[in-house]
């Protein structure tokens, strides 16, 4: 079977990878050499976490995601997947510890739950108000992103998969009655049996004639000289991050110093309603920008607010309710689609490279793809010639 990738950053990766392992003849395409800074799956580090507030339903995905990234590290001789521990951090009445610990407590994942004065002991760096609860899990950590994507593409490669990096695609095409594809691209075009589409931020024009309801964001990162000592930020000291902030309706999310001292300790705030594409979005970094994360860093993490030693942009592709889209096209069956991952995708990547791969190769896997249904929401636009 011959199958076309359109979109190599971690989904994309993962997918060329898990098909490219069941036998089939993979030609991956992105219109950069990834790694790269342009889409969503850069800056150092993402966060894995498996108490997943977000949704029960995901906690089977993540359970089977970390045994592929250690297989993934096993593998290729790296160490991908930092097992700091997690910290999920808000008011007693909060959202984000009550569901973390319900998903916690209905898969049995161990956890601990700390109240203010605990939470302040371990980690002094913290701003605690008297109702503050934190759960953390340490079965958590953070991923490096770069050599993530760095790693399932050597392997796609040494499964056979071609990649076609630095050509970009221009268009695709289904063949009559939907069988077959041609992907049309700067240097040339190519026809196979299947297509794949992980297209990242560049999903919502590659399939704009679907109309699936997705918006792509600014999102800013920062790296941060502590006013504190360094020494309560390493990671032996200081897990990854998720707090509520009361009142607000993004949280702020960090990591420890997971590099030199030079490098700073990054942190970040989840969300944005800065809408954008790829093409039109600012990568420079506003003073706005840095007056909005001072001001959380001030209610939470004070002594992180140092000098800021540098910062970049990153992009999200959300959608309404923001969880995936991940089935076979409703016009088209030989059309795959892995998009929408909203901002907490990056640590499923090779399990939906695996949900992806058993799709293509054998049709299967109808049952994980409930809460990631392409139809969930009003119609979809009908078929239209592409």
């Amino acid at each position: 079977m011959e199958v076309l990738v359109i979109g190599l950053g971690a989904m994309g990766s993962a997918a060329a990878q898990h098909i490219a392992e069941r036998g089939c003849h993979v030609r991956g395409f992105d219109q950069y050499t990834p790694p790269h800074s342009h889409g969503s799956s850069h800056g150092l580090t993402r966060i894995y976490r498996q108490a997943y507030f977000e949704d029960h339903r995901y906690v089977p995905l993540l359970l089977r995601s970390f045994d592929l990234w250690k297989k993934l590290e096993r593998d290729t001789g790296t160490n991908l997947l930092h097992l700091t521990g997690a910290l999920v951090v808000g008011s007693r009445d909060g959202q984000l510890v009550q569901r973390s610990s319900a998903s916690a407590g209905q898969f049995n994942l161990p956890y601990q739950l700390l109240d203010a004065a605990e939470l302040k002991r371990r980690y002094p760096v913290f701003s605690v108000r008297p109702d503050t609860c934190a759960l953390l899990e340490a079965s958590a950590g953070y991923l490096r992103p770069e050599a993530c994507v760095e790693q399932q593409l050597r392997q796609a490669v040494r499964a056979g998969a071609q990649l076609h990096t630095e050509e970009a695609v221009l268009g695709w095409q289904a063949g009559p009655g939907g069988a077959g594809v041609t992907v049309h691209t700067d240097k040339g075009m190519y026809s196979a049996d299947r297509l794949v589409l992980t297209a990242g931020p560049w999903t919502p024009q590659v399939l704009a004639s679907l109309g699936l309801p997705m918006r792509v964001t600014r999102q800013v990162l920062y790296w941060f000289e502590p006013k504190e000592s360094i020494e309560h930020f390493r990671e032996e000291h200081f897990p990854v991050y998720l707090i509520e902030e009361e009142g607000e309706s993004r949280c702020i999310y960090g990591f420890p110093l997971t590099g030199p001292i030079s490098e700073g300790v990054k942190v970040a705030l989840h969300g944005s309603e800065e809408v954008c594409t790829p093409d039109s979005v600012c990568r420079e970094i506003r003073p706005a920008d840095e007056r909005s994360i001072r001001d959380r860093l001030a209610d939470t993490i004070p002594g992180l607010a140092g000098r800021l030693l540098r910062a970049e942009t990153c992009l999200y592709t959300m959608t309404p309710d923001e969880h995936f889209f991940l089935g076979t096209h409703p016009h088209y069956p030989a059309v795959t689609i892995g998009a929408g991952f909203s901002g907490h995708g990056f640590k499923f990547a090779p399990v939906i490279g695996e949900v992806i791969a058993d799709m293509v190769s054998s049709g299967g896997a109808a049952s994980t793809l409930d809460l990631f249904s392409l139809e969930r929401f009003e119609s979809l636009a009908p078929a239209v010639p592409l």
